[in-house]
Formats: structure tokens, C-alpha cells, sequence
């Protein structure tokens, strides 16, 4: 074989080898990402015209939150949010709205207490996807529901089902970590009465689970 050859062949060899190192690098980022952000990895491809695009705003928004002082909260400050968890939920009874739009408050309190910057809703899902992607869809059914409870639209059993959605998301933030919390004391066993019954029927720990499953398709 001529030199001419072996130079084509072994170029023709670099150029594979390169190939399918950049494909391999692509595959495991693509896991990455969709391990990192759950549900939202695929409802930002949809939002998106190419999974390219997508991917790069993952990362952007990773790189965004890594550069923000996010950090858990002490034992303290868990124990004073889990009360104020438990008198907002003891309140729906009576003033069901009013308790909805005290926890969408109190969650955005958390937030703030662990570093997350609040003033504009959209950022702060999308900060809050990098950590919370499995519980961040719980977030925006919530606050739509809130924000029809603002205007006297939402139903009681609607706004039952916001406070079981923001419980979700709750839960995570006071657990200090992106992952579920195992529960936090206060929180994890508490009950929001389901009104419009003679026996006064409540929702329980199996809620939140249901709407989870809910969420991620399962």
C-alpha cells in the first residue's frame, strides 16, 4: 500500500474515532441532563426547536444556580417554617383562598431563606429545575391555581389540591438538599381537610404521592 494510502486510511481512522468520541460525550451529557432535571429535560425539548437548544439552556440554567449562593437550612429555621406550614394548613378550614396565597408566600419565603432569587416567576423555575425538575410542575399548578383563587375562580377542592401541590415542593426546599426530603417534622404527616362533606374527609401523605406520580407520567 502507498503512503498516499496509509494516509487516508489513517486519517479516515482519526476522523471515526473523533466521531464517535463527540457522539459518546453527547450520550452521556444527554444523561446528565435528563437525570439532573427529570420532567422538565423533556418539556424544555418541546419548548424548543432542536434537543440542541434544549440542552443548552439546561446547562445554562446549571451554570446560572452554581454561581448563586444556594445553600440548606439549619435545624433552626426547619423547625420555624414547619410551624408556619402547619398554622397555614389549619387555616384553610376557614379561609381556604387566603391559606392557598399565605403558602404560595411562605414557599417563596423558602426559597428566598436558601439563596434562590424570587422577584420574577418564570426565573424561578427555571432555577428551580436544576435541583427540583420532579417536583417543579407541582410549582406551576399550584401558583396557576393561586392566582385563579385571586380572582374568586378557583374552587375549594381546587384550592385543596394547590395547598397538596405546594406541600410537594415545600417538603423539598426545607429538606436542605436538591433531592425529596424523607419528611421534615411538622410537614410530613400533617393533613389539609377536604371540605364539602359530612365526614370531612382529609388528604394525607398518599396526595402528595399520587400527584407525584401524576407528574412524572408513572
Amino acid at each position: 500500500m502507498s503512503t498516499v494510502s496509509w494516509v487516508v486510511v489513517v486519517v479516515v481512522a482519526v476522523v471515526a474515532i473523533v466521531a464517535v468520541g463527540y457522539f459518546l460525550l453527547q450520550q452521556q451529557r444527554r444523561h446528565r441532563l435528563r437525570d439532573r432535571f427529570g420532567p422538565e429535560y423533556e418539556r424544555t425539548v418541546q419548548e424548543h426547536d432542536s434537543r440542541r437548544e434544549a440542552e443548552q439552556e439546561l446547562m445554562a440554567r446549571q451554570q446560572r444556580v452554581d454561581s448563586l449562593d444556594i445553600r440548606p437550612l439549619d435545624a433552626g429555621t426547619r423547625e420555624i417554617y414547619a410551624r408556619k406550614w402547619m398554622e397555614v394548613q389549619e387555616r384553610f378550614v376557614d379561609a381556604p383562598g387566603f391559606a392557598v396565597t399565605e403558602a404560595d408566600h411562605l414557599v417563596t419565603s423558602v426559597m428566598a431563606e436558601r439563596g434562590y432569587p424570587t422577584e420574577n416567576f418564570e426565573q424561578r423555575l427555571s432555577d428551580l429545575s436544576v435541583a427540583h425538575g420532579r417536583t417543579l410542575d407541582h410549582y406551576r399548578q399550584a401558583h396557576e391555581i393561586s392566582g385563579r383563587a385571586a380572582r374568586k375562580e378557583a374552587s375549594t377542592e381546587e384550592l385543596r389540591q394547590a395547598m397538596v401541590h405546594y406541600r410537594a415542593l415545600f417538603e423539598e426546599l426545607l429538606g436542605g438538599s436538591g433531592d425529596e426530603s424523607s419528611g421534615v417534622n411538622g410537614v410530613n404527616g400533617d393533613r389539609i381537610p377536604r371540605q364539602g362533606g359530612p365526614e370531612h374527609r382529609e388528604t394525607t401523605d398518599g396526595d402528595v404521592r399520587a400527584a407525584r406520580r401524576d407528574t412524572r407520567g408513572r
